[in-house]
């Protein structure tokens, strides 16, 4: 699948779309993280261990390492403070900056200014808003200041819905006003449509399914369906750990509907579906 979308460049990095694929592996440095795989725990090892899964999620085909401080999972999460989660998230990044390779995009995930702000200082190349900039109103004036991208994703809590598809399409759009308002190139919106933030199985169904309307939106497209309950439950109650292959069809059908990022826990194997599907959805592979 071709892509009209112009790369996405700042500083000295790029993303280009159409090519392939992205991968974002997934950097939990919470206690709670719905999929059991947080990293944080009392004691000085997170940022090491988080280090050492940066390198292998970069070995195993990794474009971007997502860091996040604040567990999103739905029903149970603990919010925590600004101040918290720059405690869990700064020292990592930091670490992150120095002991990957120049060319390694880390992206923060959260959608606090003060947060996004200390991280991109850290070393942080994008910000992962997972309230489209509808939380913190002043976390796009950060983004727009240090000139990054932004990911903006819909986030459905609280919203009142009508027909999801369109839910989601309005939610994007209005964020998309509030990127350009505030000074955020076009060039660097991404956009996420939010697969399990306030939505039902059935409607997450449905948002994958019809994925590639969004690209109607002209803006490169993330989607973020990795372990997700609504996997487990079609699989008969799967824990989170072994929804492996639940969220290897979801990769391939999304690649299918035109993702361009895939969020992912388990990059190893997921950049294996993701090259087998970019040669067939795309038509990008080398034989060996």
């Amino acid at each position: 699948m071709s892509s009209n979308i112009s790369p996405t460049t700042w500083g000295k990095y790029q993303l280009v779309w159409g090519q392939q694929t992205h991968i974002m592996g997934i950097i939990n440095v919470t206690p709670d993280s719905f999929s059991g795989d947080g990293l944080y725990t009392s004691d000085e090892t997170v940022v090491q261990r988080a280090i050492e899964q940066a390198q292998r999620f970069m070995r195993d085909g990794a474009t971007i390492i997502d860091v996040g401080g604040e567990s999103t999972r739905p029903g149970g999460a603990v919010l925590i403070s600004a101040e918290q989660e720059v405690a869990r998230v700064i020292p990592v990044i930091q670490q992150l900056r120095k002991e990957l390779p120049s060319s390694a995009i880390i992206s923060i995930d959260t959608y606090k200014a003060e947060v996004a702000a200390q991280a991109l200082v850290a070393g942080a190349n994008i910000v992962n808003d997972t309230w489209g900039l509808r939380q913190d109103p002043e976390i796009a004036a950060v983004a727009s200041q240090h000139q990054v991208p932004v990911i903006l994703m819909a986030n459905m809590r609280g919203f009142r819905k009508r027909e999801i598809v369109s839910d989601v399409m309005r939610y994007l759009a209005g964020s998309i006003e509030l990127a350009l308002q505030a000074g955020i190139h076009w060039e660097h919106i991404i956009l996420d449509p939010g697969i399990g933030f306030g939505t039902t199985p059935a409607e997450d169904l449905t948002l994958q399914r019809r994925l590639g309307e969004f690209r109607s939106l002209g803006r490169p497209i993330l989607l973020g369906t990795s372990r997700k309950s609504h996997i487990g439950r079609i699989l008969g109650g799967l824990p989170a750990g072994e929804r492996l292959e639940g969220t290897a069809a979801t990769v391939v059908f999304g690649i299918a509907q035109g993702a361009d990022i895939v969020r992912v826990h388990d990059v190893r194997e997921m950049a294996r579906v993701v090259k087998m599907s970019d040669a067939l959805v795309r038509g990008t592979y080398m034989l060996s």
